[in-house]
């Protein structure tokens, strides 16, 4: 689907006419965050029962941020002994990982430490959405091809729908490519409680924006080119870093690593981004909240960003699109090519 936000208007096209709507000067901006197997299954060593962990987040050396289930009598101190991942005997595995949990924490998460922080690759599940009944007998179908800095809980999904070919042609349209790097967590599985968006507490999630990045942006700026991001979660990257300079009273991209805690709902000023491929996502997630801020842009014209984003989520079941992480993708513009 191709939104004009300025107008409301929609058009029905196939992912790969993306390059139909393409400069040759602008720049494209991929998250290349890599998910981890972070699920892990296991029994607690106190009482035999059984434990399940998803990791949010590297705290430091052997220590992460985790969901646990079930978390409230999982108290620190207690140890858990993590299950072979097919099942099979312990003795096919050299060391078995063990996880202690330090800390509890609000919202149902533990500071936990590994016994060896080696052990995940072999030891953990691809931590799929809940929605998602099956696992995928390759676990690369839930990465980006151009998937490479490991560490989050989840994929950024938009960019399950480029393949290498793809990429290749939107290059050699004279189109410019760039990475960043934000490692999915919490927020991506919960969804927003309570009437009033602005009282939810939005979890930090760890990003990274390299020098080749910096400079590309700051370019494309200069030059007045269009910055696309591909997905939620470089849009998040982009616009931390933009509110970041902007404190610092620049207008600059710098090399940054850091922590995005930045929470765009309708009503925020963008200040990079001029246009972003996305999924369609969850009722009452951040998500969803961040894309009808960004159609926002339609508020002159008498119509909100949530109003134009609800017309075409309706638009798309009509249409029967497919939602969520392995569903179709919307291309939101400013206004035509």
């Amino acid at each position: 689907m191709v939104l004009e936000r300025s107008t409301g208007n929609i058009q029905h096209r196939r992912f790969t006419d993306l390059l139909d709507y393409l400069r040759p000067d602008d720049l494209m901006v991929f998250n290349q965050s890599r998910v981890i197997p972070a699920r892990l299954f296991g029994v607690r060593n106190d009482n035999g029962g059984s434990v399940e962990l998803l990791l949010l987040r590297r705290e430091g050396e052997g220590v992460w941020e985790a969901l646990a289930r079930p978390g409230r009598r999982l108290r620190p101190g207690a140890t858990v002994s993590i299950n072979p991942p097919d099942g099979s005997p312990d003795s096919e595995y050299a060391a078995r990982l063990s996880v202690e949990i330090l800390e509890s924490r609000d919202s149902g998460l533990k500071a936990v430490r590994l016994s060896s922080e080696e052990s995940i690759d072999r030891m953990g599940h691809t931590p799929l959405p809940p929605y998602i009944r099956q696992s995928l007998d390759d676990p690369e179908r839930y990465q980006t091809v151009y998937a490479k800095e490991p560490g989050s809980a989840a994929a950024p999904t938009a960019g399950l729908h480029f393949t290498p070919e793809l990429l290749a042609r939107i290059r050699d349209a004279g189109v410019e490519t760039a990475f960043v790097t934000l490692h999915v967590g919490l927020d991506t599985f919960r969804p927003v409680q309570g009437e009033d968006p602005s009282g939810h507490h939005i979890h930090t999630e760890r990003y990274s924006l390299d020098v080749p990045t910096a400079e590309a942006l700051n370019r494309s700026r200069a030059d007045g080119r269009r910055i696309i991001a591909v997905g939620t979660t470089s849009v998040r990257v982009l616009e931390q870093a933009a509110a970041d300079a902007a404190r610092t009273g620049t207008a600059e991209f710098r090399p940054v690593e850091s922590d995005a805690s930045i929470y765009i709902l309708p009503g925020h000023r963008f200040r990079a981004v001029d246009a972003m491929v996305t999924n369609f996502h969850l009722p009452r997630s951040t998500l969803v909240m961040l894309v009808s801020a960004f159609a926002q842009h339609a508020a002159d014209k008498g119509v909100s960003g949530r109003e134009m984003i609800l017309s075409a989520y309706a638009e798309a079941v009509q249409q029967r699109y497919r939602f969520y992480s392995f569903g179709d993708a919307m291309l939101i513009l400013k206004s035509g090519v």
